[in-house]
């Protein structure tokens, strides 16, 4: 393998799983796209770390990547330093983030589905901290960039964009940088996990658990999950904190949603007012529904008109606490489609902790 010089050229050599896709062209630099930092007498680069499942979408992510490669170099090629790196397995993009922002990329780029998102994002902390540059005098942060081509890119529709890679590569090009919020969950014992879109309480929360077994059918996993979920689903009583609030009882919960963006489970709308700039969270909470009321208001909850439906509320957030009432420990928890486990829960907002290239 070619090593070249600079930050991530150092992170390839110990880290084969980071690929150069492209050899820098320091005469082809430009300032108007692309950050640059004085070394000395020479001039850097803007280092780019693209993270690939290669199995996401049941192996058609890795195609539509390897079509957009060529497109990708010749726009960025001239003006940035362009890192590959393929995933071998669950967990491996947050490895691979962490070590990147070590490292001082400039950009880390999800490539893919909600799936990879939720990992990279998983990848800007360690120890319930931001992961920092090893070079403590350094004073440039590493961004998030993404470019959506899985079966399911929800956090990419609450931000009104197109399924178009070439549109995000755009976007990378012009480097613009926004802050956006992020979820953070805790539990009684472990580490801390960490959201971008939307996490979920008990039926939604099990239809994600179900629809994982069935990525091979695309969207319509999350239909499968869903049936499978109201299986012996019985609604439950569960007991929330908000912010600094007393405990209050919620009865007959069929769903909890704690919503940083709008959409999941493939396009639906369940928190319609969350925002991920907000510094804060849309909660909403469905109560006793029956199985046929769902049938009846799917479209209100793709759509997001459900806030005005009988036996649903919202309300806003910074932080809230979730336990069950009794001990059948068989609530479960996701975010952003991925299973966490069961109840007890904090959800928590960290406000404005990381920039997004938009």
């Amino acid at each position: 393998m070619i090593i070249y010089q600079g930050l991530v050229g150092v992170t390839m050599a110990r880290n084969p799983s980071l690929i150069r896709a492209e050899p820098p062209m320091a005469s082809d630099l430009t300032s108007s796209d692309c950050t640059i930092l004085r070394q000395g007498a020479s001039l850097r680069r803007r280092e780019l770390v693209f993270v690939v499942n290669p199995r996401g979408a049941n192996g058609t992510t890795v195609q539509q990547w390897k079509k957009l490669l060529p497109y990708l170099r010749s726009r960025l090629g001239n003006e940035c330093n362009i890192c590959e790196s393929l995933t071998s397995g669950p967990s491996h993009a947050i490895d691979i983030t962490r070590e990147a922002i070590r490292e001082g990329a400039d950009a880390v780029i999800a490539v893919g589905g909600d799936g990879t998102l939720h990992e990279v994002v998983n990848g800007f902390f360690y120890g319930g901290k931001p992961v920092c540059n090893h070079d403590m005098n350094s004073s440039q942060s590493t961004a998030l960039g993404i470019i959506p081509l899985g079966t399911g890119s929800d956090f990419a529709r609450t931000l009104g964009w197109k399924n178009d890679p070439h549109d995000a590569i755009e976007r990378i090009a012009k480097g613009v940088k926004s802050k956006i919020d992020v979820g953070c969950i805790a539990g009684e014992v472990g580490e801390s996990h960490y959201f971008i879109n939307v996490a979920d309480i008990h039926l939604s929360a099990k239809a994600g658990y179900y629809a994982s077994r069935y990525k091979k059918f695309g969207n319509l996993c999350y239909v499968i999950g869903a049936l499978q979920a109201f299986f012996r689903h019985h609604n439950q009583d569960i007991r929330i904190k908000v912010g600094e609030g007393e405990w209050e009882v919620c009865s007959q919960v069929t769903a909890l949603c704690i919503g940083n963006a709008k959409y999941f489970g493939g396009g639906m709308k369940i928190t319609p007012n969350a925002n991920p700039s907000s510094r804060d969270f849309e909660v909403v909470i469905l109560q006793d529904f029956k199985w046929y009321d769902f049938i009846l208001k799917l479209h209100k909850l793709y759509n997001g008109t459900h806030l005005s439906v009988k036996n649903v509320s919202s309300r806003r957030a910074r932080s809230i606490e979730i336990e069950e009432i009794g001990s059948s420990g068989s609530i479960f928890v996701q975010s952003d489609g991925e299973f966490l486990g069961f109840l007890p829960r904090k959800f928590s907002i960290l406000p404005g902790v990381i920039d997004l290239i938009c």
